[in-house]
């Protein structure tokens, strides 16, 4: 048994499938969830998805061996500060947020002795629906998980959590904080953003009705992750502030590029960037179905 008493702090979507997925190749004797609405967790225990809960993160993370927070980034170092003076000395925590600077730094101000068994991780899965009854487990088939050690890092701790999300069906890869941070801003972060502010714009029309009938299945599409909880992201957004406002400021720079090629009749340069992207597209579809064609 790869982890025998397992606290998941926040059992949602994510908390709750990486529970799911464990159970299912049967590597966690026990689930442990925690949240703040005890009518949530006793959702996922019916679901069968946590076998007991509390609402109190000290008494959920007593006797764990492994602890995941799956919360909110906002909330990471309040809970660790409530959690410290319950943890095993042996206890291994782990992370699953989007943005990896802002928990390193709760980790390294709070975690004291413990820091060299935190792994911060992040899985590259969701959906935008949200909640336990969301979950299933195998939500990280196929899907890499990026996990970020620190230099203090015990290779125990990193064995252990690696050999978790394995058991998921997920690729394990490593990352340096800030080089992860960087590149989630790029391919995750900014698309929500781009989504977000696309259907609050044309909300915001005058036709707005008429425009929402008539739009078809690329706007469907394209802006699906705009249903993401919306809580979430406004705390991604601060907890990765600055790699997101970087590659904001490019990409903005880069709209205006089409803008000014539009403005100019500019015909060459419009389908040369066109092309380019669609070339760039096609290279990473490739790609990306050769990856998940060699973990079948």
């Amino acid at each position: 048994m790869l982890i025998k008493r397992l606290a998941i702090i926040g059992v949602g979507l994510i908390g709750g499938s990486l529970a799911r997925a464990l159970r299912r190749a049967q590597a966690c004797r026990t689930v442990i969830g925690c949240g703040r609405d005890q009518k949530h967790l006793q959702k996922a225990v019916d679901l069968k998805v946590i076998d007991e809960y509390n609402v109190d993160v000290a008494r959920a993370v007593k006797d764990a061996d492994v602890v995941v927070l799956a919360t909110p980034l906002t909330t990471t170092e309040s809970l660790l500060k409530n959690m410290k003076g319950s943890l095993r000395n042996d206890v291994v925590i782990t992370d699953v947020g989007s943005a990896k600077g802002s928990v390193v730094e709760s980790a390294r101000a709070v975690l004291g002795h413990h820091l060299p068994r935190f792994v911060p991780g992040h899985p590259i899965a969701g959906t935008e629906k949200s909640g336990v009854e969301a979950s299933f487990a195998g939500l990280f088939e196929a899907h890499r998980v990026i996990l970020t050690p620190l230099p203090e890092t015990s290779v125990g701790a990193l064995e252990l959590i690696t050999k978790m999300w394995e058991a998921t069906g997920a690729e394990v890869v490593h990352l340096a904080v800030e080089q992860h941070d960087e590149i989630l801003a790029a391919t995750s972060h900014l698309p929500h953003m781009l989504a977000y502010a696309l259907v609050d714009c044309l909300a915001g029309m005058q036709d707005r009705d008429e425009i929402f009938n008539f739009a078809a299945g690329g706007f469907a599409d394209f802006t699906r992750i705009a249903s993401s909880h919306p809580q979430m992201w406004h705390d991604i957004c601060f907890s990765n502030r600055k790699q997101l406002l970087k590659v904001l400021d490019r990409f903005g720079d880069h709209l205006n590029t089409i803008r000014t090629a539009i403005e100019n009749d500019d015909s060459d340069a419009l389908l040369e960037i066109f092309t380019r992207a669609r070339d760039a597209r096609d290279k990473f579809t490739d790609q990306r179905g050769k990856r998940n064609e060699s973990t079948e």
